[in-house]
């Protein structure tokens, strides 16, 4: 079943109009006047997309520390320098001005040479960004997800093509933008910037070959001239591949060479809450993953569906004050092709939880799921995960997603400590 064009036509209703940029833009040009424009002097690659920000972002930063150079990061899961990364608590990639002003005057002093910027539409869109000297611009891909705040598709698009027009204006930059070829809207990327460089499996100038898929991570070979790469990454799934590709395009346009590239992007072991695997010694799998849009989903479970020993297990919620329009949809995926489906709080913030859970399950239903026969709605997240785990037997595979790497979990009094992957371990020790 193929919803990803369904998922990309919906216009949800918004529930609270777009925040006034002007705002932000004034925040940041005075900022930044008052702190001498700090990442002035440090070269910036920005990474934005709806998925695979955070796993490309840490592949390049960890490309980079390997290759030499010191190296800044700042992701939705941690910031730092070198191999000391702090994880990011709160639920926000890209900070708020004054904080993102700390940061670079810390790295700044820190002597940071690249500084690789996770950065999102919201940032961009409100101007949050304003002053940071991009010289690359990275782009995962564009589809469905904060159509709650921008409204359109279009809207959100173009949010993210400011990354790429911020890189452009940088002349003292490279002005290069690195763009997934197979994303329908990457011409309107490559117009955007000087220097663009394509990248996929089936279209682009740089292309991975020999695409093979192991429980472990993806393996595949570049020819690009006369040279062939031979990439191992460690992060599985198939999107891994266009992730650790975007990477390779990053190292070759800045001059790293062959063994750099390769032997930085088999250096890093994982990413936090991105297909994580939580080992107990127990006789199936349990990966804990931040997928939370259509897209992730279908991906995620178009990879694992035909490798799965036995049953495929999925443990998700959806966002309160959040894009409503997606979540038939995740459930309708979810019911397609997993299994059992278990529904439950995922930041429910102050919306009914429980009617939050009935969008979902209504997609799930759609897809041929049956209450409380394979379909379980279970509100408590931590009960939600000892339950699903119970459920599992002996070669079945759980995915427990949406929450990944976060730290809290937003409920009505406000945020709460949340630990996915120390939950499921426990669950599985007590099973």
């Amino acid at each position: 079943m193929n919803l990803r064009k369904t998922a990309k036509q919906i216009i949800p209703v918004g529930m609270y109009p777009a925040i006034e940029p002007a705002g932000h833009l004034v925040e940041a040009a005075l900022l930044n006047t008052i702190n001498g424009f700090p990442g002035r002097g440090m070269k910036v690659i920005g990474v934005t997309g709806t998925n695979g920000k955070t796993s490309t972002a840490f592949l390049i930063h960890r490309m980079l520390h390997e290759a030499g150079y010191k190296v800044g990061l700042m992701t939705t899961v941690g910031y730092g320098v070198g191999a000391e990364i702090t994880p990011q608590i709160h639920h926000m990639t890209n900070v708020s001005v004054p904080e993102l002003m700390r940061r670079l005057r810390w790295m700044k002093a820190q002597g940071v040479d690249w500084l690789v910027l996770e950065t999102t539409s919201h940032a961009l869109a409100q101007n949050r960004v304003w002053g940071v000297p991009y010289s690359i611009a990275v782009l995962t891909n564009v589809t469905h997800e904060h159509l709650d705040y921008h409204r359109t598709f279009a809207r959100y698009r173009d949010a993210k093509r400011k990354l790429f027009q911020l890189a452009n204006r940088n002349y003292r930059g490279l002005r290069i933008g690195i763009i997934n070829a197979e994303d329908p809207s990457a011409q309107l990327f490559a117009q955007d910037i000087a220097h663009p460089i394509l990248y996929g499996v089936d279209k682009g100038g740089v292309r991975a070959t020999r695409v093979r898929l192991t429980a472990k991570g993806v393996k595949y070979d570049v020819v690009v001239g006369a040279e062939t790469y031979k990439i191992a990454c460690n992060l599985p799934g198939s999107f891994n591949v266009f992730n650790s590709l975007a990477a390779v395009c990053v190292g070759r346009a800045i001059g790293l060479t062959k063994s750099q590239i390769e032997q930085g992007i088999a250096a890093l072991e994982g990413v936090e809450g991105r297909m994580t695997r939580i080992d107990e010694g127990q006789d199936f799998d349990v990966i804990v993953d931040y997928a939370h849009t259509p897209d992730s989903f279908e991906k995620l479970f178009k990879d694992l569906k035909p490798v799965v020993k036995a049953k495929l297990i999925v443990m998700f919620g959806s966002a309160g004050r959040r894009d409503e329009a997606k979540r038939a949809v995740q459930g309708e995926l979810a019911g397609s092709y997993c299994d059992e489906v278990i529904i439950t709080e995922e930041d429910d913030r102050d919306i009914d939880g429980v009617a939050i859970m009935k969008q979902i399950g209504a997609g799930a239903q759609k897809a041929g799921k049956i209450l409380d026969t394979d379909l379980f709605l279970v509100h408590d997240r931590a009960a939600a995960i000892v339950y699903t785990i119970s459920r599992a037997t002996k070669g079945d595979t759980v995915l427990l997603l949406g929450k990944g790497h976060e730290k809290t979990i937003e409920r009505a009094n406000g945020e709460n400590d949340w630990d996915e992957i120390g939950t499921a371990h426990a669950a599985l020790r007590n099973r």
